[in-house]
């Protein structure tokens, strides 16, 4: 049996619920508490079960079976693709079964007694520091920005430190869970500042009228060309195109590319029965 077949195989088990282990409980994300993916969780699912990990283990633990579900950042207005997609993109066996866009509103957070005029040290993901820079330049310009690994992280670590001068940036939720004061909220908000975390689940939801579907296809770069005229001959609608590395040469690029409509059914389903080189990913409910 070829190894596209089997994926093939794997898929279609996915979709009708076959596969997933039983034993998986509860819902990873971005850890520590108070990161944007934190909050992205608790919107979603409640707060209850939800599980912060690291990257490392949240990736180990929905591989492993031991969540049912995770949720990560994929793309966002200010710097586009993130780094999480390529762990996604490597994992051995991906169900992405939701999209959330979520308007993001930054909070400075620091120690209670702290004022806007004490902080000479800014604590953040490195794409929130990209996303708040523009706020920066005019209230904090001559502020150190310093790269922590998630918004939940720096606000612990502020939490934890000693110094009024530091402060995070992120998710007004820290000031709550880590005991943190906030002197100012709202940064950043607006239409331009949007981040879409998929849900990686089990089992695909049954498709609802209005959806997305999430391919990957490995090819050399010469052949780009007709991997899309394919889409176009199939009557299927692509509506982003992502590149990503391959790792394994410099003319090699997996893409990944969403269209419009659910992977069991119209004229997806041929095209997709027809091209089984091309991996999918995930169809859920299309949110924008």
């Amino acid at each position: 049996m070829t190894a596209v077949l089997c994926r093939r195989l794997v898929f279609l088990a996915a979709l009708f619920g076959l596969t997933g282990a039983a034993h998986a409980a509860g819902t990873g994300y971005l850890g520590p508490a108070g990161s944007w993916t934190h909050e992205a969780c608790a919107d979603l699912f409640g707060e209850a079960d939800l599980r912060p990990l690291d990257r490392a283990a949240l990736f180990a633990a929905y591989r492993g079976g031991e969540i049912e579900r995770m949720c990560v950042p994929v793309t966002t207005v200010a710097v586009g693709v993130t780094p999480y997609v390529d762990d996604v993109l490597d994992l051995p066996q991906v169900r992405v079964v939701a999209e959330y866009p979520k308007p993001l509103s930054y909070s400075l957070l620091a120690k209670p007694g702290a004022r806007l005029e004490d902080v000479s040290e800014v604590v953040a993901h490195s794409v929130a520091l990209v996303a708040v820079k523009p706020w920066l330049d005019v209230h904090l310009p001559a502020a150190r920005r310093t790269e922590a690994v998630s918004n939940g992280a720096a606000a612990k670590s502020v939490a934890e430190g000693q110094a009024r001068s530091v402060a995070s940036m992120g998710p007004k939720l820290g000031e709550r869970i880590y005991g943190l004061k906030s002197l100012a909220d709202g940064i950043e908000e607006g239409p331009h500042n949007i981040t879409r975390f998929w849900v990686l689940g089990r089992a695909l939801p049954a498709p609802s009228g209005n959806d997305k579907t999430s391919l990957v296809i490995d090819t050399v770069d010469g052949r780009l060309a007709d991997v899309l005229k394919a889409f176009d001959a199939g009557g299927v609608r692509i509506l982003d195109i992502y590149e990503r590395p391959s790792k394994v040469r410099l003319d090699q690029h997996r893409y990944l590319i969403e269209v419009a409509g659910h992977a069991a059914e119209g004229n997806l389903a041929t095209f997709l029965a027809a091209h089984p080189e091309i991996q999918v990913l995930g169809s859920y409910p299309r949110k924008y």
